[in-house]
């Protein structure tokens, strides 16, 4: 009978064990999703598997947890917004000049916040970590930059493209700077 009433106590204790560990899983995975709300759908689409998607996640805050990010000084930022507002301006003249302009503009906005820059992947990756919600913006932005210089983007492709870049300099402009006096003015919203 005591043989009986332990093995019932250690099932009911491997099972309390198990339901705990998937409540902890759980509410992890639940905290990820709120953090990078479309980031960790595209990452979990991406990897195709839920541990490697979180764990991809996991990294980047790593990774970005090492980083000394520092908000744009307020020159700076005046002066990047002065910059976007000259390109996303001659978008009607020269949209092709214009998202290489917006690529370089965002590249430069990211070097002197601190990101390591070296590689678009990496950059993307890191961004997604404190602007989760632009940074699939950023990737299609860059996929038609690069498809520019082929030749291979139309205009609806740049418009959408300098689009999605203004959703990233707005991003770093307010980054450290919560009271939102950094956004670029929107006089072509449809640029």
């Amino acid at each position: 009978m005591g043989t009986v009433i332990t093995i019932i106590v250690i099932v009911v204790v491997l099972i309390a064990a198990a339901a705990a560990f998937y409540a902890y899983q759980r509410r992890r995975s639940g905290q990820l999703q709120e953090r990078f709300g479309p980031e960790y759908e595209r990452t979990l689409e991406q990897s195709g598997d839920r541990r490697t998607a979180e764990r991809d996640l996991h990294e980047r805050e790593r990774r970005r947890s090492k980083l000394e990010l520092t908000p744009l000084s307020d020159e700076s930022a005046a002066q990047y917004r002065a910059e976007w507002d000259n390109l996303q301006g001659g978008f009607v003249d020269a949209p092709g000049e214009a998202v290489a302009q917006a690529d370089r503009l965002v590249l430069r906005m990211m070097r002197e916040s601190g990101y390591p820059v070296d590689e678009f992947d990496q950059r993307a990756d890191d961004i997604s970590v404190d602007h989760p919600e632009v940074a699939e913006n950023y990737r299609q932005a860059h996929r038609v930059a690069v498809a520019q210089t082929r030749g291979e983007a139309d205009t609806e492709d740049l418009r959408q493209a300098v689009t999605a870049y203004r959703r990233l300099v707005v991003a770093l402009l307010d980054h450290g700077h919560e009271d939102h006096t950094t956004r670029p003015t929107h006089k072509r919203e449809q640029a």
